[in-house]
This record gives C-alpha cells, structure tokens and sequence, in this order.
C-alpha cells in the first residue's frame, strides 16, 4: 500500500496532536515539518522527522496539513496549492467560511489540488452531526452549546492582540446557542489591562458574546485543554412533532482537531479538484481501510 505522505505546517498545539494522529494512522508516512525557525532548536520529539522553514524544502508531499492559526489559513493555501499539494486546515471563523471556499476553489481548479477546509470538530465534525440533525427533523431548531472548555481559537486570538504575553479563553454555555467567553490574560510589563480589554471585545471572535478578561500571574497555572459540546434539535420529521435529538461530546481540544485534520487529510487525496468543507465530504472517505470492508462493518 502506497503511503499519503503528509507535512505538517505549524508545531503549536494542534500540530504536535496531529503529528501523533499520523503516526497512528497505517495509511500514512510524515514527509516533515515546517517551522518558522526551522530545525534551530529542534524538539526531540521531532528527531525522526525533517524539520524546514519552507515546504519547498520537503520531497513527494501529497498534502499539507495547516496547523496554523486561523488568520493565516488563506496565506500558507495560496502558496502551497500552486505546488500540486492539497490543503487542510482547522479555520474556525464560522462567519468566514463560504467566502474562504469561493478564495481557494478557483485555485484549485487551476492547480487540480484538493482543499478541506474548517475540518476542526466545530466547524467540522459537529457540521456533520448538526446536518445529520436537520435532516432527521427538517422542521425545528437546533442548538450547539460548547463547553465548559478552553477555546483554541480564542485563546490564539487574544494572545495576538498587544500587551498579551499569554491568554486562555474559555467558554462557558449559558443555553439555547448563547455563551460566556471567560478570557484570562498574562500581560506584558506596563500593559494596560483595560486596553488589552477594548481589543479583545472589539475582536470579531468575542463581538458577539458576553465576554469578561481578567489579569492573571500564570496562564499556565489555569489553562485545562479539556472541551465539549452538547448538540440539541427539536422538530419534525414528516409530519410528526416533537422528535428530539441530542448528542453530547467531552474532548481534548487540540487532540480531537489533529484527528479531524489527518482524517480530511486521508479523505482529501479521493476527491476530485476542489476547496470542500466537511458535510460535502463522504464521511466514509475519512476512514482508512477499503470500501466494502468499512460498509460490512459499519452498516
């Protein structure tokens, strides 16, 4: 069996869980890791593997996995796609979604690469279940309550606003699709905590909830990578009322995101040219293993 060979864009949280979601996987081999700094100082946990500063530098890639923060998603797409290499990423701006896909799909019509975008666990694999849902019970409404948890997201974001030399962002459900957003920041020496406070609520990822900041000494003496969700719907199928729908998950946040983004990895290189979000993606497609074997299993 021919092996997909990954790279690995990015050596944050999320890109150290998907190194070890590659490593479990029996369908694929590491092609190396791309680094700001390279393999200055590197880990040694990345010992067995090529460490580069640019993906140029790496042979045979098939797909790159975007272990990035949001905001650069669309940069490190533009200048990997034009290399015949696929893209997938965690992007996580709900808001941002269709206008990213109508970015990169001309892209990779020219290139004949594959995208897989927002392929997190929300957007990504609770996109499925909320589908799935709605089409239960086409008729209702559906709520998506996270947490209690860290947001990684979030917590990338505060850390990038000035004045923040660490931050944590949790999130708390308040019920029915609404959330708390309780945000802990380490600040930089004469940092001005209600200033650090204006630009994280005038941030488009905290605009819309009810947000709180607080100073603390140590982010590291609070932070717990643990999250969840709770998905609800309520509805109609056909013209029965009252059909109830819950699904309930309690995760390790970047560990769940590495898994998610090795399985659109896998499920990438069977699609035909394209920028996908998750729920265009046959959910079979993300398994390893062959077709007919995974029908008699899983059917």
């Amino acid at each position: 069996m021919k092996k997909i060979k990954a790279a690995v864009v990015g050596y944050g949280n999320i890109g150290k869980f998907t190194i070890q979601a590659l490593e479990a996987a029996p369908d694929f081999e590491i092609a190396g890791i791309v680094r700001r700094n390279g393999s200055t100082n590197k880990p040694a946990e990345l010992a067995p593997y090529e460490v580069v500063k640019d993906i140029t530098e790496l042979k045979d890639v098939d797909v790159a996995i975007l272990a990035t923060p949001t905001r650069s998603c669309e940069e490190y797409a533009r200048k990997i796609l034009p290399l015949g290499i696929n893209t997938v990423d965690s992007f996580d701006i709900h808001t941002s979604i269709l206008d990213y896909r109508a970015a990169l799909t001309p892209i990779n019509k020219d290139t004949g690469t594959v995208s897989v975008i927002a392929a997190g666990w929300d957007p990504g694999s609770d996109s499925i279940v909320r589908t799935l849902m709605q089409s239960l019970a086409p008729k209702g409404l559906s709520y998506t309550n996270f947490g209690p948890g860290m947001s990684m997201g979030h917590s990338v974001c505060v850390r990038s606003k000035a004045g923040v030399k660490d931050a944590l962002s949790m999130t708390i459900p308040k019920g029915e699709g609404l959330h708390r957003r309780m945000v802990y920041v380490e600040l930089e020496e004469g940092a001005s905590l209600e200033e650090v406070t204006a630009a994280i609520k005038a941030d488009p990822y905290f605009a819309n909830d009810e947000t709180h900041v607080f100073a603390v000494d140590s982010v590291d003496e609070v932070k717990d990578m643990g999250h969840g969700v709770n998905l609800v719907r309520k509805g109609v199928s056909g013209q029965t009322q009252n059909q109830q729908l819950e699904f309930n998950m309690s995760i390790n946040n970047p560990a769940l995101t590495g898994q998610v983004l090795v399985n659109v990895a896998r499920a990438s290189m069977r699609q035909q040219p394209g920028c996908y979000t998750m729920i265009e993606i046959p959910v079979i497609d993300m398994l390893p293993g062959d077709r007919e074997s995974l029908i008699s299993h899983l059917v």
